[in-house]
């Protein structure tokens, strides 16, 4: 009799739907206080709660870990540890998900912000008759920092509405600058997006200085992760008015403190790491992990397969 793969699963509610799995693997469900002691047993891990950064603690115990980690999310930071980088352990991730719910997320803030709807709202729950002049989107600048598939599809959405879009990535390429160009990019752009993967070199990458570079009437926007901004900085630069505002669907903090001054500032949107949340995305994320197990049972290669020393999956 044929043993079935164990399937472990960390859990978050809804769980995902698996049933076409049934009788090709055997599906154990975790939550991450018995994380630690179920992976030893597990050939392969489903991240399910890409919110946890249980993975990344409970990975460097005793005993076999899985061959292969699956996370339900375009990200890899919340379960990297020096252990799993350095084993054996194939990681993929949710590549293609995302890409354009983000994009059009990132679209809509452009068009609310140039056409002043979040105060049209504001005045309408006034009562208060008051016109003003827009701003057109079209002949404007964005710089995307992060070249990969969202940055991409960000960019594509961008040029569709007319806005002149330069895509910055690790290393520069054919349509793509390189990270010497960014200081000299934010500070002509309009909309300063960012998009990028959190590792070592982007950590923190929008500090004071980077804030100051840009000018005064440019609006940021991090749909990436929230590392990337010092958000202190970010407050800093509101509040003096060195940039015009800025919207954040991630923070450091996740969910955002109620008491965070953050809530309060200036020019700030604060959305709750949802641009790439829309109706039935679960069903697309459980439908990528089954269709991939699928090959991985097969013996076939893997797709969405994260460089585990960058933090991303290479090749874009």
């Amino acid at each position: 009799m044929t043993t079935l793969p164990t399937l472990l699963v960390l859990d978050a509610d809804p769980p995902p739907r698996l049933g076409r799995l049934t009788g090709r693997a055997r599906i154990v469900h975790t939550d991450a206080a018995h994380l630690a002691e179920r992976l030893p047993t597990a050939d392969v891990l489903l991240v399910w709660d890409f919110a946890s950064h249980a993975v990344r603690d409970a990975w460097p115990g005793d005993g076999p870990r899985p061959a292969w980690v699956h996370t339900a999310s375009a990200g890899v930071d919340h379960l990297m540890c020096p252990e799993l980088a350095a084993s054996e352990t194939v990681v993929t991730n949710a590549r293609g998900i995302f890409d354009e719910p983000i994009a059009e997320y990132v679209a809509a803030l452009v068009l609310a912000v140039a056409k002043d709807l979040p105060r049209t709202l504001e005045h309408q729950r006034e009562r208060n008759w008051r016109h003003r002049e827009a701003r057109r989107v079209a002949g404007t600048r964005a710089c995307v920092v992060g070249s990969g598939p969202i940055g991409r599809a960000i960019v594509r959405t961008l040029k569709a509405l007319g806005v002149t879009t330069a895509l910055v990535g690790r290393v520069p390429r054919t349509g793509i600058h390189g990270p010497d160009d960014l200081d000299r990019l934010i500070s002509r752009a309009d909309w300063v997006i960012a998009a990028a993967p959190l590792t070592e070199q982007t950590y923190g990458m929008f500090d004071a200085r980077r804030f100051g570079v840009m000018q005064p009437s440019a609006f940021f926007v991090n749909v990436g992760r929230g590392r990337l901004v010092d958000e202190d900085a970010l407050a800093q630069a509101l509040t003096r008015r060195w940039i015009t505002g800025a919207a954040l669907d991630v923070f450091t903090t996740e969910p955002l403190p109620a008491d965070s001054p953050l809530w309060d500032l200036p020019g700030l949107i604060v959305s709750p790491h949802m641009s790439g949340d829309t109706i039935g995305w679960r069903d697309e994320l459980g439908t990528q992990f089954v269709e991939l197990y699928q090959r991985w049972a097969a013996g076939r290669s893997l797709l969405n397969v994260v460089d585990k020393k960058r933090g991303y999956v290479p090749g874009h």
